[in-house]
């Protein structure tokens, strides 16, 4: 028996041949995006940092003045994530209060509220992510220097600051934080990590373990030493663990607040050091202690990019069977 098959039906198979590598292709790339859309990210987002400058105010209008220019700025530029420096709502010690006493740290936290508002508010209405800063709280009788996380949605994030120095456990007081966190936002995984915690290997390598790309690290260093120290640590920090870190200080002089009065500051967005990046590791930077705000973009794609086919692949390479591996630890 013959078999007679049609140019109609091998067109047909044809035509049905191309519609299931189209359709397998477009479930793919659904797939593809479903994938990133679980792990919150869309792959690039834009930063700022501001070089926040200290001086003297005579109320929290001032205060809040001076933030809402900065984050004005930001959305100037169509930021998505804005950064302010560690310590920098001291300025509020700056202001004369009724009994003409000088305030001290311990009355930092009674502007809590003020600030909690102010920030929210600020996020909803430029539809951004703001890290805002540090900022002195009380807990339970005790001082905690807490950087916060305010969503666009209005939802807050805390995370306190793992490694106190000594000026703030002798001076002020200061009590250490409890754990690391990581958050969830729709462009990505980021963490918090404030000065003195870049200077410390062990917690950067567990914020990657916890899927953290962008460490945004809020400082405030008195001098070149204490400057450096944190710009170097955050090169090291990226290169380690191939993430990005971003850098905000504190500029300018708190003429009446204790160990405010000298401030060396400069925001820098750091990235590891490899060919898609700049050969310094530097996206972009201030100049020092100016009044200024600096922006870049970050492409996520990059880091997943050098981690499987850098020039050297730090994340990937390291001796889990000589030091913890924390991926499974914190797993």
């Amino acid at each position: 028996m013959s078999i007679v098959i049609s140019k109609e039906i091998i067109d047909n198979q044809e035509r049905w041949s191309c519609y299931t590598h189209l359709r397998l292709f477009v479930e793919m790339m659904a797939l593809y995006a479903i994938f990133f859309s679980v792990r919150g990210m869309t792959l690039k987002l834009r930063v700022s940092a501001v070089q926040y400058h200290l001086h003297t105010i005579h109320s929290f209008e001032d205060f809040a003045k001076q933030c809402e220019h900065y984050i004005k700025t930001a959305q100037e530029f169509d930021s998505e994530f804005v950064l302010f420096p560690e310590f920098f709502t001291t300025q509020l010690l700056s202001i004369d209060n009724a009994q003409g006493k000088r305030p001290t740290i311990n009355d930092l936290p009674d502007f809590t509220e003020q600030y909690m508002n102010l920030f929210s508010n600020l996020a909803r209405e430029s539809n951004m992510h703001i890290i805002g800063g540090t900022h002195v709280i009380n807990k339970n009788g005790r001082l905690y220097n807490v950087a916060h996380l305010f969503y666009p949605d209005g939802r807050i994030a805390e995370q306190a600051k793992l490694h106190i120095t000594p000026t703030e456990v002798q001076e002020w007081n200061m009590s250490q934080g409890k754990d690391l966190q990581v958050f969830d936002t729709d462009k990505g995984r980021i963490a918090m990590l404030t000065c003195y915690d870049i200077e410390f290997p062990e917690i950067v390598r567990m914020a990657k373990a916890k899927g953290a790309d962008v460490i945004f690290c809020p400082f405030c260093t008195d001098n070149r030493h204490g400057f450096h120290r944190v710009r170097y640590t955050s090169h090291a920090r990226a290169i380690e663990n191939q993430v990005y870190v971003v850098l905000a200080g504190t500029v300018g002089s708190l003429p009446t607040v204790d160990f405010m009065r000298s401030n060396f500051g400069q925001a820098a967005v750091i990235t590891p050091n490899d060919i898609p990046f700049p050969p310094k590791g530097i996206m972009a930077e201030g100049e020092i202690n100016d009044d200024m705000i600096i922006t870049a973009d970050l492409d996520l794609s990059l880091l997943y990019e050098v981690r499987e086919k850098g020039s050297v692949t730090t994340w990937r390479d390291r001796r889990v069977d000589l030091y913890p591996d924390w991926e499974k630890i914190d797993s």
